[in-house]
């Protein structure tokens, strides 16, 4: 038996989806890739191990995210890349798994198996899909494991040894391998098998991003990955504790799933500069919209244009988490911190961050604060963004991803050709909680 390999930091970044696409759009000599594009090739000549794209299903006129429908655009940039992981968001409210499992299926394929999918249940965009308002927490969670049993049949839906090379070289199909699935559910009714040939990793990574308790149980049951938003060390450690037990309590391998955090990073080559830019960036912000942005924090629907800035919120206008239809576990966080007596101002200021990790400093600093949380086992993957702008580009790569491999927290080179390999996940299956016959006896409700 070969000596088990030592754990190692992995990296993601932002492949694309910021204001620039719709400056790009407006200049007919560029594709709306180009910046993705870059920042592709230089995230891959870094050995980062995946692009990570969001979404949103709505417009949003600060062109924040959503600009891009995901899986095309991944699928565009596996054309440009050949080890960098490809990592969509797509969420499982609004679409069938049927045509889930064909299209992240032919990504991975397209890819020669670098494909993802951060599954998401949404908070918002139920105004595009029919009548009707979003489904509660509780019953998107119930969609998404649905969707996501029926997914993994699919991709299972073709045995070892149903495909083939004959001695010409062509494929020789088995169809006695090739299984239907007979699923019949709350929410679907799908026969099977998958009408595309098995995947390169046999199922691509499954991320998932939510921290509600709905979201940490479909998390803990089935996601290798979890996307959270964890502000604090002792957050991080609350949440990976929970979701970890309750993983193991579901009979799943140690470790799983890895914890994936956001860095909101603020470099300087001093901490004086780090600071300074610290204090240029909350001078710059706009605190009557900032009201806005805390009220989204809370939920949504709150009016604080009458309160102080320098005074708490009060505890009135602080949801009942149960009454909170989307993203509770941010809702979760900010109402902790008006509970700690922060003001407003100080909310608002926490705000830019969206309740993601926040770290200023010299390349080493902020490696220092990695260092803490990774020997600490709270987190085994991190976002890095800035890749397309030079001067964050080079604090990036040449200074905190530099001192993360001199320190031996990340690995030097890919360690595969698979995004699977890359992030030292195993086989798929393996590890995972037990599931249910995938012939459902259920009946749809």
């Amino acid at each position: 038996m070969s000596a088990q390999q030592p754990r190692t930091l992995r990296t993601v970044t932002g492949a694309g989806g910021t204001s620039e696409t719709y400056d790009l759009a407006v200049d007919p000599a560029r594709s709306t890739l180009d910046t993705a594009v870059r920042v592709a090739r230089l995230a891959e000549a870094a050995r980062i191990d995946a692009l990570f794209t969001a979404d949103l299903l709505r417009f949003d006129a600060q062109g924040a995210i959503g600009s891009q429908e995901p899986l095309v655009f991944v699928s565009a940039l596996s054309q440009v890349t050949s080890r960098i992981g490809l990592i969509a968001t797509v969420s499982t409210t609004f679409h069938h798994p049927f045509n889930l499992a064909r299209l992240f299926g032919t990504l991975d394929h397209v890819s020669n198996g670098r494909a993802a999918w951060n599954l998401v249940t949404s908070a918002l965009g139920e105004e595009n899909y029919g009548p009707g308002e979003l489904p509660g927490p509780d019953e998107r969670y119930a969609r998404a494991a649905e969707v996501l049993a029926v997914v993994n049949s699919l991709w299972d839906s073709w045995e070892p040894g149903a495909l083939t090379a004959g001695p010409d070289g062509r494929a020789v199909l088995d169809r006695s391998r090739v299984r239907p699935i007979h699923h019949s559910g709350r929410f679907f009714d799908v026969a099977g098998p998958l009408n595309i040939p098995p995947l390169p990793q046999g199922r691509p990574v499954q991320f998932q991003a939510g921290q509600s308790a709905a979201g940490v149980e479909l998390g803990a049951r089935h996601a290798e990955v979890v996307f959270t938003s964890l502000p604090t060390l002792d957050i991080a450690r609350d949440f990976t504790h929970r979701i970890r037990e309750r993983a193991r309590s579901l009979g799943r391998a140690p470790g799983l799933p890895l914890i994936f955090s956001s860095l909101h990073a603020t470099f300087g080559a001093t901490e004086a500069q780090a600071r300074q830019r610290v204090r240029e960036r909350r001078e710059s912000i706009d605190f009557e919209r900032g009201r806005g942005q805390v009220a989204d924090m809370l939920g949504g629907g709150l009016d604080l244009s009458g309160l102080r800035l320098d005074a708490p919120l009060p505890e009135s206008l602080l949801p009942d988490l149960a009454s909170v239809r989307g993203r509770r576990g941010r809702v979760e966080i900010f109402s902790g911190y008006a509970r700690e007596g922060r003001t407003l101002r100080e909310l608002i200021v926490a705000a830019q961050d969206t309740g993601h990790w926040a770290v200023a400093g010299t390349p080493e600093q902020i490696a220092d604060a990695v260092e803490e949380r990774f020997r600490a086992g709270v987190v085994d993957v991190i976002n890095l963004p800035g890749l397309a702008d030079p001067a964050q580009h080079d604090f990036v790569v040449d200074g905190l991803l530099h001192e993360l491999r001199r320190r031996r927290i990340v690995a030097e080179d890919y360690a595969g050709t698979t995004l699977r390999e890359n992030l030292g996940l195993p086989a798929p299956g393996a590890g995972a909680a037990p599931t249910e016959d995938r012939t459902s006896k259920g009946r749809r409700g």
